[in-house]
């Protein structure tokens, strides 16, 4: 007899093995997202300082939280977070909305075809950002644009790359991108929803409407406030789409986004602390935020 308190024979093997299949997890979080946010936090602390009367190049100066201070009283820098606040107010509940619409819709029994319907959606999405971004700049750009000659043509006079309209371009791009990949999400949550369920709220003479909103919406609540989530940080990481724009629209500017101010500081400025303690600032908003959307979310269980 084994006597309690005792390992069994197979407690190290299965120990072992566990170790061994969660091994190339742990070096891989460890070696990208570790190490790399370390780093950026070590480079926030430091600054470039020339050496001597400038001749003898220059050497990194512990500088505390001088970079921190340098990128918080930057004016571009809170303007960048203005334009990610903008861009979430017109593009979360456009994209989240019009994706839990299609998707109830290929649920309903009034669709037919849901796999047709389902790849036709999903097909912007499997198109990199880049070249999405580039085919939306030819359509919105005055002169080889259909698309702007044809309103033009009928007296609708728009300007996709002005000042008023690079905002709502981005987020048309974003909600293209975007919107098929969170209906798959939605659709795959709504297939796991108990058909019983649903055959008893028919029963009881509950709409097709009514049964989608009052029965099918609240099952995949926690579908919807994942998605929240992480479209909340994408938005915080915004940065092809407006930086392929950068070149056709005089609004966007290279500071527009808190991740463009970033790149600019070191790949243009060479200021690299700087560049880091914008980033690192950054990661602590979509921390915060991603806290309070997980928050939000969450119904709390009756005591």
């Amino acid at each position: 007899m084994i006597r309690r308190g005792a390992t069994r024979p197979g407690s190290w093997a299965r120990g072992g093995a566990v170790v061994l299949l969660l091994a190339p997890f742990f070096l891989l979080f460890v070696g990208v997202t570790l190490v790399p946010v370390g780093y950026a936090i070590y480079l926030s602390l430091f600054r470039e300082q020339a050496s001597g009367l400038g001749f003898g190049g220059t050497s990194q100066v512990f500088s505390g939280l001088v970079n921190y201070a340098r990128a918080l009283a930057d004016p571009a820098y809170h303007d960048g977070f203005i334009v990610i606040a903008l861009y979430c107010v017109c593009y979360l509940p456009l994209m989240l909305c019009l994706a839990l619409f299609l998707a109830l819709l290929i649920d309903s029994a009034l669709a037919r075809a849901r796999r047709f319907f389902q790849l036709a959606l999903f097909l912007p999405h499997a198109v990199p950002g880049v070249i999405a971004a580039l085919i939306w700049v030819y359509l919105y750009t005055p002169g080889v644009s259909p698309v702007v000659g044809a309103l033009r043509g009928v007296g609708i006079p728009v300007d996709f790359l002005g000042a008023g309209g690079a905002l709502p371009s981005v987020v048309n791009i974003a909600v293209w991108e975007w919107t098929g990949y969170n209906l798959v999400i939605f659709y795959a949550a709504l297939q796991a929803i108990p058909r019983e369920l649903l055959e008893a709220a028919r029963l009881d003479g509950a709409s097709g409407p009514r049964v989608s909103w009052s029965v099918k919406v609240p099952l995949i609540r926690p579908s919807l406030v994942l998605t929240a989530l992480f479209t909340v940080i994408g938005s915080l990481q915004l940065f092809t789409e407006p930086m392929i724009l950068h070149r056709s629209a005089p609004s966007v500017i290279s500071t527009w986004t808190p991740n463009m101010y970033a790149y600019g500081a070191a790949f243009n400025s060479s200021d690299y602390g700087l560049a880091a303690s914008a980033s690192v600032l950054l990661a602590v908003v979509a921390a915060g935020l991603s806290f309070a959307v997980t928050r939000f979310g969450v119904r709390r269980r009756p005591a």
